[in-house]
């Protein structure tokens, strides 16, 4: 069985990322596309093969074909759609972050259990067989206990973006820390027990630079930068992940939403290994998770609790650094 997608909004990481994932999904029908503009939606018809365009959402949310929503708009939308979809009985895969902070999603979330739908919070690269070999070899105690995790997420600076938009939930922190914090979180099952963080503001009020120490219930700390810093204009982007244990350590240059041959290094009681995973489209996986959520029962990858869990720890951040 396939489920049939509509797609809520025309930005260029639909464009780019998911929809291209959801024409390589096997379960996954492109039923529908909704933009403000009857241009671009149906642009977007054409160009992906969509049955149906629609101009405005909420025609494409009355369309009782649709089973599942994929909502790729600006970050501070993402609540008043997400609402009116899972209203609409729809199952949603909304961008991150789902909500601006942990209130939100408490409500959203809510509202999905309230209609019985799914409701899941769109972390392509937490699908990928990368981070399932990351845990196993954590998971197998190969590197001893782990007591230090850091990574950092650093690519071009934006010009008139709603990447830096305060009006719409933009800054450095929502748009690549929330990729940090989900991968430390995701590496750990304690909770945070001290946040330090400052950043760096244009003259918008939005964070372009921000760090983070992070220490946990359990001992563990962390660390974290992510910045919009790089000359506009050029491909510079800067990714890393080091873990540190008791009996070795694992590093990794991979970027984040990778696919293809991904590579990284284990080094346990002196003796070096190199993992090498192939790993497909990350945006086809979690659009296949999803469908089988729905048409088979399975629980969503990123579930509730993980999404609210990640939520609280960026509002500690965000209230340290003052934005």
């Amino acid at each position: 069985m396939a489920v049939k997608w509509g797609v809520l909004g025309t930005a260029n990481i639909a464009r780019g990322c998911t929809i291209p994932g959801m024409k390589e999904a096997d379960n996954c029908i492109l039923y529908a596309v909704a933009g403000r503009d009857e241009a671009k939606a149906e642009s977007f018809r054409s160009e992906f093969g969509f049955e149906k365009a629609y101009t405005g959402y909420d025609a494409l949310l009355e369309d009782p074909d649709v089973q599942a929503v994929y909502i790729p708009l600006p970050n501070n939308l993402h609540k008043e759609w997400v609402i009116k979809a899972l209203i609409a009985k729809k199952h949603v895969l909304c961008e991150k972050p789902l909500a601006l902070n942990a209130d939100e999603e408490r409500e959203m979330f809510a509202e999905a259990d309230r209609n019985g739908v799914i409701l899941m919070e769109a972390y392509a690269y937490l699908h990928t067989p990368y981070i399932s070999s990351l845990r196993s070899d954590i998971q197998s105690g190969v590197i001893g206990d782990v007591d230090y995790i850091e990574t950092a997420f650093l690519t071009q600076g934006y010009h008139d973006d709603i990447r830096i938009r305060k009006e719409t939930g933009g800054g450095a922190l929502y748009d690549l820390g929330c990729y940090c914090t989900t991968m430390i979180l995701s590496l750990t099952d304690s909770e945070p027990d001290m946040v330090l963080a400052d950043a760096e503001f244009n003259d918008k009020g939005v964070d372009v630079f921000t760090s983070a120490l992070l220490k946990f219930k359990n001992g563990l700390r962390a660390a974290f930068n992510v910045g919009m810093i790089f000359p506009a204009g050029t491909d510079a982007r800067h990714d890393r992940l080091y873990i540190h244990g008791s009996k070795g350590t694992i590093s990794s240059d991979v970027e984040y939403n990778q696919a293809g041959d991904l590579c990284y290094c284990v080094v346990s009681d002196g003796k070096k290994t190199e993992r090498k995973i192939q790993a497909r489209q990350n945006y086809a996986l979690e659009i296949e998770q999803l469908g089988r959520c729905i048409e088979n029962g399975e629980s969503a990858h990123i579930s509730a609790d993980f999404s609210i869990r990640n939520a609280k720890l960026l509002d500690m951040i965000l209230e340290k650094i003052g934005y």
